[in-house]
């Protein structure tokens, strides 16, 4: 027994011996690894701290004279975008709100104006009729400085419903009022901000572009193509002073009486924080708890999340 004992040790030393130089290998690979990590995580908070709070900090400037006098809002109904364009109005830029009911924003037009001092205007124009939306909005446009495009996704595409559930002509009218009304719009408006060499193109989407969800596959799609609407435009146009912005809010508490908190603002408070990001991110959630949000949803694997999704789904 004595010398089976023994010769286990000898043959544990003989084989720790040989496999050291694996162990220090191993080793050095998780330390550079931790290492890159740790790198990728400073850089990140650094981007945190560049993005939503030196901006804040330290105004790079009047709006107005970076980027023009007037702002069109596309998607004026929506809460986010009412606060978006009451942020632009106290920075002294009139507006042009476009919407398909001119009546669920006269109200916000003529606060504006008389709060601010600045001009509005209100164009309706229904895009689930096609180009023909596009005539008002050219005349609504021409002759003035218009230095901002903001497109607002409508929100009734983020009420849970699958796709055979809606009707075909809903389909229809939902591309519409979306992909295509935000892509025609800045057809309408990048030739004026070109010539300018100035100006800021906005597109509002959703944080649902991060991950499928159940009964969203059309909010998942449209806010998919506004982020890449958006990227593409940058690639195109910020060489000619043009800086092209996608905003991916996730939860944004617009109901009256509801509580508000860190990871559900008001939207006057999310658009405070969003208008600040301007020309210093291309593509952010434009508030920085939703930005941690982002960060610990794209840690998630796909395949765990899809999984989980259904799990809860059936629960429920």
């Amino acid at each position: 027994m004595a010398v089976a004992v023994d010769s286990f040790h000898l043959l544990y030393r003989e084989i720790s011996r040989s496999c050291s130089s694996h162990f220090e290998a191993l080793a050095l690979i998780g330390a550079l690894y931790a290492a890159s990590r740790a790198v990728v995580l400073l850089r990140d908070c650094c981007t945190v701290v560049r993005v939503h709070f030196l901006p804040r900090m330290m105004p790079s400037g009047r709006l107005t004279q970076r980027y023009g006098d007037w702002a069109v809002i596309y998607g004026a109904a929506e809460p986010v975008a009412g606060a978006y364009a009451e942020e632009l109005a106290r920075s002294g830029i009139s507006i042009i709100f476009i919407t398909q009911d001119g009546s669920s924003v006269r109200d916000a037009a003529s606060f504006l104006s008389q709060t601010y001092r600045v001009e509005t205007a209100v164009v309706t124009a229904d895009f689930s009729l096609g180009q023909a939306a596009a005539k008002p909005v050219a005349e609504a446009l021409r002759g003035k400085d218009v230095g901002f495009l903001v497109n607002c996704m409508d929100e009734t595409s983020a009420s849970p419903r699958s796709l055979i559930e809606i009707p075909e002509r809903g389909v229809l009218d939902r591309v519409n009022r979306n992909v295509g009304a935000a892509t025609l719009m800045a057809r309408l408006v990048l030739p004026g901000m070109v010539e300018r060499s100035r100006g800021a193109v906005v597109n509002i989407s959703s944080g649902a572009c991060c991950r499928p969800r159940h009964g969203r596959v059309t909010l998942s799609a449209f806010t998919g193509y506004l982020d890449h609407f958006s990227r593409a435009l940058h690639f195109e146009y910020s060489d000619k002073g043009i800086f092209i912005q996608s905003l991916i809010p996730f939860q944004v508490n617009h109901r009256y009486g509801s509580a508000e908190g860190w990871f559900a603002p008001s939207p006057e408070v999310y658009a405070r924080h969003a208008v600040s990001t301007l020309g210093v991110s291309t593509r952010t959630t434009g508030y920085w708890p939703h930005t941690l949000q982002y960060g610990l949803m794209k840690c998630i694997p796909e395949w765990i999340w899809i999984l989980g999704s259904r799990v809860l789904f059936s629960t429920s």
